[in-house]
């Protein structure tokens, strides 16, 4: 198993993997998603591969005060094998070398297997509501 990040090459294997993960959305373009993280200066993709094969992604990126994690997906037929844990670890030695204080991520509230999964890396709620508004 190798953990490396993304590059512009990358782009649509990743995009076909978060799509069969289920985590797009139609308002979300997820090749712009892609394509900011990678070439922004405070973000990564970081890719989790076995013999070139593509087992997992997760975004990660930090605001000057915090760090963000989203698109953590891994393959269907890899699931069970602790690859979003060690993708987790990588995003959090990530923020750590850029002396960042805490992790956030976001959580669709009707995503149970999701939450479980966090709450079983030690994560929990929040006491925030999160506000938003499109800019386009």
């Amino acid at each position: 198993m190798q953990i490396d990040e993304a590059r512009a090459a990358d782009r649509n294997e990743v995009v076909v993997l978060w799509q069969a993960a289920a985590l797009t959305r139609p308002w979300n373009d997820p090749t712009a998603d892609f394509d900011r993280a990678v070439q922004g200066a405070s973000s990564v993709i970081l890719l989790l591969r076995s013999h070139g094969t593509l087992l997992g992604t997760v975004m990660v990126g930090e605001d000057g005060h915090r760090g963000w994690v989203y698109y953590l997906a891994v393959a269907e037929a890899a699931r069970g094998h602790g690859h979003g844990r060690s993708l987790m670890a990588a995003a959090e030695s990530w923020l750590r070398a850029r002396g960042c204080p805490k992790l956030q991520l976001m959580v669709r509230e009707d995503n149970d297997a999701a939450i479980g999964f966090y709450r079983a890396l030690g994560l929990s709620p929040q006491p925030v509501v999160t506000l938003g508004r499109f800019l386009h």
